[in-house]
């Protein structure tokens, strides 16, 4: 049974998303983390899959994910760099969305609309074996912060996130 994601528009620029997991926080985190785990979960609708995920996970290091669908071949990428990390707690990302079906991806160069990235910080807090996931992102104007919202992307959110509780679902019990 799918549990509510709550999005809010804090300013104009702003979407802020919470959702609650029945695990501990270093499973969330991991999720968040490692590109096997990544892989399992982030890749919103049926029908597609990430055959990319790259994550340097430190401060400086860059991540990158292409999604593609898998009946058209249509593919759209994400990308950037890891500003803040406090293990188990908070992780600050530039984001640049590219592609968008729109066009190829060569590489980490994308196809189109490079611009601004968003800044998206991810914090968890863990209490009672259940993990609270608030993740704010802040986009470069309030045009490109109403496409992120326009394109589905809380629909996409809550399928990854359903699939992220089914996967600790398999988690043993402590």
């Amino acid at each position: 049974m799918s549990k509510p994601v709550t999005v809010t528009l804090p300013s104009d620029r702003e979407v802020t998303v919470v959702r609650v997991f029945d695990a501990p926080a270093h499973f969330v985190w991991d999720a968040h983390t490692k590109p096997d785990l990544i892989k399992r979960w982030l890749v919103g609708s049926d029908g597609w899959n990430m055959p990319l995920c790259t994550v340097d996970l430190r401060v400086g290091g860059r991540y990158r994910y292409i999604w593609q669908n898998v009946e058209t071949g249509a593919r759209f990428g994400a990308y950037g760099e890891h500003l803040e990390i406090v293990t188990l707690e908070r992780i600050v990302t530039s984001e640049v969305m590219d592609g968008l079906g729109l066009g190829e991806i060569i590489n980490d160069e994308p196809a189109w609309g490079a611009g601004d990235p968003a800044i998206n910080t991810l914090t968890l807090s863990e209490a009672d074996g259940k993990t609270t996931l608030c993740l704010n992102m802040l986009y470069p104007s309030q045009e490109v912060r109403d496409m992120a919202v326009q394109s589905g992307m809380s629909d996409g959110m809550a399928m990854g996130y359903d699939r992220l509780d089914a996967m600790a679902a398999e988690l043993p019990a402590s």
